[in-house]
């Protein structure tokens, strides 16, 4: 059966990233660091010739995107953009840790969310739309590989929610620059919502 192959891919980093903390919706560019990771990891490892590359409209995810893949349309997908933090953006774990609603927060669940900020079970809606534009995209106009750049939480909630095996979150997290290979036929995704996780991205020489 025909099918469809996304590398799923999280931006590079970021001062904040460096810095410990929370970052959703602020626009951080790459840092120089983070630039240089991404073209050392592109002399190191192989990543993949794909048709288009959808992106998180957000600096950090399409500076990756232009640096990655300097030649492939960049599509901007609104539902990409990392989870909002409320009130915890801009602080760090540390600055947190003795607050009621951070505790509650880390333990989980559903309808868990920070204060004035966004519930998993939101961003999993979000992830399910941007991934049905996608699809359907690439359905449409026979992509057979392309290539989404986002963010950790994006990528760790979107396949521990769509993919198969079941994986835990906690399991699926991936360092600036890397991420997984997953596979969607038309007959899984229109029947259960789910695809196929292959491995990880980008390749060996």
């Amino acid at each position: 059966m025909k099918g469809y192959r996304i590398s799923v891919i999280r931006h590079g980093r970021t001062a904040a990233n460096d810095k410990g903390i929370y970052i959703g919706r602020t626009d951080f560019p790459l840092s120089d660091k983070g630039a240089a990771e991404l073209a050392g990891k592109m002399d190191e490892f192989r990543y993949p010739n794909v048709a288009r590359v959808y992106s998180s409209p957000l600096r950090r995810c399409t500076e990756t995107a232009e640096i990655l893949f300097p030649d492939v349309q960049i599509q901007t997908v609104d539902n990409l953009i990392e989870m909002d933090f409320g009130t915890f953006e801009g602080k760090s774990a540390d600055e947190l840790v003795h607050k009621p609603e951070f505790k509650e927060w880390l333990k989980g669940g559903m309808d868990c969310r920070p204060p004035q900020g966004e519930s998993v079970k939101e961003v999993q809606l979000r992830i399910f739309r941007s991934l049905r534009e996608i699809i359907r995209d690439m359905m449409q106009e026979d992509l057979l590989h392309c290539a989404v750049i986002t963010h950790g939480g994006m990528i760790a909630n979107m396949l521990a929610g769509f993919g198969l095996p079941k994986i835990s979150p906690q399991e699926l997290q991936c360092q600036p620059g890397e991420g997984f290979d997953i596979y969607v036929t038309a007959d899984l995704w229109q029947r259960s919502q789910a695809f196929e996780i292959l491995g990880m991205v980008p390749y060996s020489r």
